[in-house]
């Protein structure tokens, strides 16, 4: 009989096909009455018939913080989300990546399609599990469900796959998942994000994938017209034990499509990662 990891493990490209086709054939997704900035119709926009610059909605990023933003991008538009540096800490044993990227490119104007991928890790030897280069793939579709252009909240459906590019950092197996974010307009200048994503991961010890949770919750704050702050909680629970972090930050506007942000994650307990610091940007085209 097979295990739930293992029909897990043998449905997760089907599983994806399926929802990208859904999302995208799908009619026009549930939206709340727009507000007056965004009253003008954009479903008539796609790849192909790209939304005009001036009818853009506020530029969304999935970083710094872990929670992803329900928001996609425009279409016909591009993003690249990006970091000049990420280095963590756990034990003994530091791992520097340089240029963990995420591609995102409009398809309609509530989809999104994305591709991320980390141009260089190195971890340290010093703990026998050395290796450096290239890792793997993720390939993500985003499927926003409501309050893209408009109302105090906004929800997607964000499903996504790893594809194992064989180099030394990769395990060579096939792994993905469903995220679940959620955004809510709390006061003015304040905004709260949830999130809750669910992940088939393969287990290098009992050659199986298994099943892991995650959560969290962040709270943004505009300090001034172009400076924000985030503070976040991130749990993750699966066979192994409970991981809990808290993490914070800064980001930068330097412009309606250009932001620049750093952060540091911090571990709450023992079976998490010690310590993270990381900076980087996202600029929109």
């Amino acid at each position: 009989m097979k295990t739930l990891s293992h029909l897990l493990s043998a449905s997760l490209p089907v599983a994806f096909l399926s929802l990208s086709a859904f999302t995208l054939l799908a009619g026009s997704p549930i939206q709340p009455v727009p507000d007056e900035t965004h009253s003008t119709d954009k479903s008539v926009y796609n790849l192909f018939n790209p939304t005009p610059r001036e009818l853009w909605r506020d530029l969304s990023p999935d970083r710094p913080d872990a929670t992803e933003s329900p928001h996609t991008v425009d279409a016909g538009a591009w993003v690249i989300e990006a970091s000049f540096f990420d280095w963590r800490r756990d034990g003994g044993d530091d791992s520097y990546t340089i240029m963990s990227t995420n591609l995102k490119l409009g398809l309609t104007n509530s989809t999104d399609l994305q591709f991320v991928f980390d141009t260089f890790t190195w971890e340290d030897p010093a703990t026998g599990k050395g290796a450096e280069g290239f890792g793997d793939m993720q390939l993500r579709l985003k499927q926003n469900l409501w309050g893209n252009d408009g109302g105090d909240t906004a929800f997607a459906i964000f499903p996504f796959i790893k594809i194992p590019t064989g180099t030394n950092l990769s395990n060579g197996e096939v792994e993905g998942g469903l995220i679940l974010p959620f955004g809510m307009d709390l006061a003015d200048g304040i905004g709260l994000g949830l999130m809750a994503e669910v992940d088939a991961v393969y287990n290098d010890a009992t050659f199986d994938h298994d099943v892991e949770f995650l959560h969290s919750a962040v709270l943004g704050f505009d300090i001034t017209e172009n400076v924000g702050l985030f503070t976040e909680y991130i749990g993750i629970t699966g066979p192994s034990a409970y991981q809990s972090y808290f993490a914070g930050g800064f980001t930068l506007s330097l412009n309606e499509d250009t932001v620049l942000d750093c952060g540091t994650q911090v571990g709450l307990n023992g079976p998490a990662e010690d310590l993270g610091v990381f900076a980087g940007f996202t600029k929109r085209f």
